[in-house]
């Protein structure tokens, strides 16, 4: 097992009607910018259970927060924090909104460009804003990390950042909210926790086995629950145990001393930003097919994947890691996601140069477990998944 930090602050508070606590979990006197997305808040009653926790609370709304939580929106929080001298922030919306929360912390005390955070991938360790989150829509776990990602409009960039000061300092988890998501989101919700878990998982056999099994678990449980909860979102059963796994993928704990890929992520973050696929959606779409172009370095822990998630038999290790795959695609299809970008765009032609050369550009040409995705092979995986 790798040696290993393991540093998670957030106070997690999980479970029906725990809105009514913001109130106490808030510090006294704040003055506060209650940030949110496209407005679903109004419709499913949780913006009103806001506001009358925070009865007594001064607050300053800013709504209008993207799916894709753009740079330039999110400046304009930050000029309305520093003019009205706000000192904490609340996320109430899903993965994008608290993503864009992250950022907002970040940026508002920052001593220089904000835009550099975001280009030079800086780890924020001090000097970022308070801020709790209400969670709307599980997916990202980005309710209890300290990580996030953001779309610079003007460049059709999406880059990732984190740090040690930006876990929020509490988030409610209230299950009950999904009842009311529309049933993409609900998909989206989880192949996205999916994928997160596969990203730490499917690498090559160590001996964190502990790390596996809860990793494991958490794919079994999506794999039992998903799409029963995509069709009953108001069964408090699947609702809260979807909402936790989703948590339980990206909360920093199963990748504690095991070995981390991400490279599905971190191309299918442009196919978001050049063609705006849900993010999940890219996952499914380049998360098989990196697989197969990365098969006799993954192949190992692609069979113990099929045994253990899938059932799979064979005779060889070969015959269960391709099993496994197939198994996984036949997956994302049941959640109702298309695996090709052709079944979303018809420019798609010329997405792997366009790539490739980003990531040249960035240094990026070695990435994965081994270092060993190089980019041949982005363009070999982007080109199969067209």
């Amino acid at each position: 097992m790798l040696n290993f930090e393991l540093y998670n602050p957030t106070n997690l508070i999980f479970g029906k009607g725990q809105t009514e606590k913001l109130g106490q979990l808030v510090p006294k006197n704040s003055r506060i910018l209650l940030a949110y997305g496209g407005g679903s808040i109004f419709k499913n009653g949780v913006y009103d259970q806001v506001k009358t926790a925070l009865q007594g609370f001064e607050i300053v709304e800013f709504g209008g927060i993207e799916p894709n939580p753009r740079y330039e929106t999110l400046m304009k929080a930050v000029t309305v924090i520093r003019e009205q001298k706000l000192d904490f922030i609340l996320a109430v919306g899903g993965g994008s909104v608290i993503d864009g929360v992250k950022f907002i912390s970040a940026a508002v005390h920052f001593d220089g460009n904000p835009m550099e955070i975001l280009h030079k991938r800086l780890l924020i360790k001090e000097n970022a804003m308070p801020f709790g989150t209400v969670l709307t829509l599980p997916a990202t776990g980005s309710e209890m990390n300290s990580g996030a990602v953001i779309t610079i409009n003007e460049t059709q960039e999406k880059l990732s950042f984190g740090g040690s000061a930006l876990f929020p300092k509490f988030s409610i988890c209230d299950p009950t909210v999904i009842a009311s998501l529309p049933k993409r989101q609900l998909q989206n919700g989880v192949v996205d926790a999916f994928t997160h878990v596969m990203e730490q998982y499917l690498t090559y056999p160590h001996d964190a086995l502990l790390q596996d099994r809860i990793a494991e678990g958490i794919l079994q449980t999506l794999v039992e629950i998903g799409p029963d909860v995509v069709e009953n979102p108001t069964d408090y059963k699947l609702a809260a145990n979807f909402m936790w796994s989703c948590t339980m993928a990206l909360n920093g704990l199963i990748q504690k001393g095991v070995p981390t890929d991400w490279a599905t992520h971190m191309i299918g973050h442009e196919l978001t930003a050049l063609y705006e696929i849900d993010h999940a959606r890219t996952l499914a779409i380049i998360g098989p097919n990196l697989y197969r172009v990365l098969f006799e370095t993954k192949k190992e822990k692609l069979a113990q994947y099929g045994e253990r998630i899938w059932k799979v038999t064979g005779e060889t290790v070969e015959e269960k890691a391709t099993q496994a795959i197939e198994k996984t695609v036949q997956f994302f299809h049941t959640m109702g996601m298309d695996t090709k970008i052709s079944n979303y765009t018809t420019d798609y032609e010329k997405t792997a140069d366009f790539i490739v050369d980003r990531f040249a550009e960035r240094g990026w040409k070695a990435m994965g477990e081994r270092q060993n995705i190089t980019l041949e092979k982005v363009r070999e995986i982007v080109e199969m998944s067209y």
